[in-house]
């Protein structure tokens, strides 16, 4: 495993932020939802591309508090530009798990 600095760490922006809309995305080469994730009003309203259909409904993740990447260029998947990361980590069977703050917290908020 390479090994960053702090600095390397504070240059990945990781935000709070709240789904808002889920859309189904028929045009990606493995099934994902086209989300819109609310990042408060200094971030506003960032899109995304997320492979979670296998875990969750369109009703699951609406409202749901996530932790995303920032600060990546926006980045093409088929005929939509996706300019958020939405973390998560694979279950036993591979499927993404969302990251997201045990408790509500302020929108924006940043990961340190």
């Amino acid at each position: 495993m390479e090994q960053i600095s702090f600095d390397d760490f504070l240059k990945v922006d990781v935000r709070v932020g709240r789904i808002v809309e889920v859309q189904p995305f028929p045009a990606a080469r493995t099934p994902a939802y086209q989300l819109v994730v609310d990042f408060g009003a200094q971030l506003g309203r960032k899109r995304s591309s997320a492979q979670l259909t296998q875990r969750y409904t369109p009703e699951q993740l609406l409202g749901r508090q996530v932790l995303a990447v920032v600060n990546f260029p926006p980045r093409q998947i088929a005929n939509f530009f996706s300019e958020v990361l939405v973390l998560g980590v694979p279950d036993t069977e591979g499927n993404v798990v969302l990251i997201e703050p045990a408790d509500e917290v302020p929108l924006g908020g940043r990961l340190y």
